[in-house]
Formats: C-alpha cells, sequence, structure tokens
C-alpha cells in the first residue's frame, strides 16, 4: 500500500479511491493496477470488481478497467464532447435513411436519451432527450446488455427481459442488435455500441420507427455499424 499517497483512515475507501484514479490515467489488467497501486492481488480484483457493478469502472474489449458509465456522466465535459461529436454524424444518418436517430447512455438499470435527430416530415417514433426506457425490451437495451457487465446483464434477464442470454451472445459477436414491436407494438429500432478511445464501451447509436419501414432492418446495419465506427473513431 506504499504507493497510495493520501489516506483518510478508511482503507476499503482508500484503497477503492486508488483504483478509481489509477484507471482514470490509463485503462489497465489486474496485473497492471496491482503493480500501479501497490495492492494485493485478491484485495485488488475484488474492488476493481465491485466498482464494475455499480458501473464506476468498466471493462475495454481487451478485458482491462476503465472508468465507466457513472463517472463518466458527472463530467459534463465528457458527454457534452459525445453530444457534439455525434451531432453530425446523426444527422447525417437521419437524412440518409430518413428515420429517427437517438443516442443512449446507461443510467443504472435504466437508458437515457441523450441525443435525438428527427425526420421533418413522415411517420416517425419521438424520443425525446432526457427520456428514460427500461433495459428490458428493445434494441438498444439489448446492445446495452451485451457489452455491459455481466453483473447487471444477469440482473435484468432475471427481470423478465424479452430476450435471452444467447440473444445477447449473438448481438456481441455480429455487432449490431435489431427488435421488432419488442418494447411497443408497431415499434421497431436498430442500434449498434459505441466505444470511447480506450475501447471501452460507452453509448448506444440506435434508428428507430414504424415497425413495417424495418421489417428486414439488416438493410440498414451496415448504415448504422459504420456511423457507430466513425462516432467511436472521432472521440
Amino acid at each position: 500500500m506504499g504507493k497510495i499517497s493520501t489516506e483518510s483512515g478508511i482503507k476499503v475507501l482508500d484503497r477503492a479511491v486508488a483504483i478509481m484514479l489509477t484507471v482514470a490515467e490509463a485503462p489497465m489488467s489486474l496485473g497492471e493496477l496491482c503493480e500501479s497501486t501497490g495492492l494485493p492481488r485478491a484485495t485488488t480484483h475484488r474492488l476493481a470488481t465491485a466498482l464494475e457493478v455499480h458501473h464506476i469502472l468498466t471493462r475495454t474489449s481487451e478485458g482491462k478497467w476503465a472508468i465507466g458509465e457513472v463517472l463518466g456522466s458527472l463530467g459534463g465535459n465528457r458527454q457534452t464532447k459525445l453530444i457534439d461529436v455525434a451531432t453530425p454524424i446523426m444527422a447525417t444518418l437521419m437524412n440518409s435513411t430518413k428515420e429517427s436517430v437517438q443516442l443512449y447512455q446507461l443510467a443504472g438499470t435504466e437508458r437515457v436519451c441523450i441525443a435525438a435527430q428527427e425526420p421533418a416530415m413522415g411517420l416517425q417514433n419521438t424520443v425525446p432527450a432526457g427520456t428514460r426506457l427500461p433495459l428490458t425490451a428493445g434494441s438498444a437495451a439489448r446492445v446495452f446488455l451485451a457489452f455491459s457487465n455481466p453483473h447487471l446483464r444477469d440482473a435484468i434477464l432475471e427481470q423478465g427481459a424479452k430476450f435471452t442470454l444467447a440473444d445477447l451472445e449473438q448481438v456481441h459477436a455480429q455487432g449490431w442488435a435489431a427488435s421488432i414491436s419488442e418494447r411497443e407494438v408497431g415499434l421497431a429500432s436498430i442500434s449498434a455500441p459505441i466505444f470511447n478511445s480506450e475501447g471501452a464501451f460507452l453509448a448506444v447509436l440506435s434508428m428507430s420507427g414504424p415497425a413495417e419501414r424495418f421489417r428486414g432492418s439488416e438493410r440498414w446495419a451496415d448504415d448504422l455499424v459504420a456511423a457507430a465506427q466513425k462516432l467511436s473513431n472521432q472521440l
């Protein structure tokens, strides 16, 4: 513990803060985290896993711990940058597909729309910024649970989600999800994950509209995934 420079006298808090501050500098594996903090391997793993459960830390595609959704959402500048970068990409996607486009982030056991682009004309699905939706149904919910930590996934599946673990594994493998009349009858959507510059899962980009226009929605998959990748690359 010699590498923890500030101590409050509450050992578990000091250790958790040391882990958070260390990970904030760069994503780290368990071994790297132990070396940087000077904490025992078992202690580091236990605390980092607990912080991950609360979305304070998350895992990158390489399995390293990185800053999670909770800390990211507390930094208004990060969300502002995400929205600023996403806005022109969302507008281009909306104009090319003539469908509504949304950007979601995780908020505890819900997803919240932080930005939306709506076509000027035609029947559409309107999701105003600030809208909170459950993680039990919909393509965006599938993506959140496919790429977030397994504790959240298992908890939502136990609540009676409208998809299975096998469905989520397929989403993770193909990199996008679609749903027809899953959250609301007559409504369909398709979604893809957004990652930050460190490879950590950050948000979900979605398109939505009337179910009849999304039959065979795979035709939108390439456009949506390309937009999501462009957004990830620019963060």
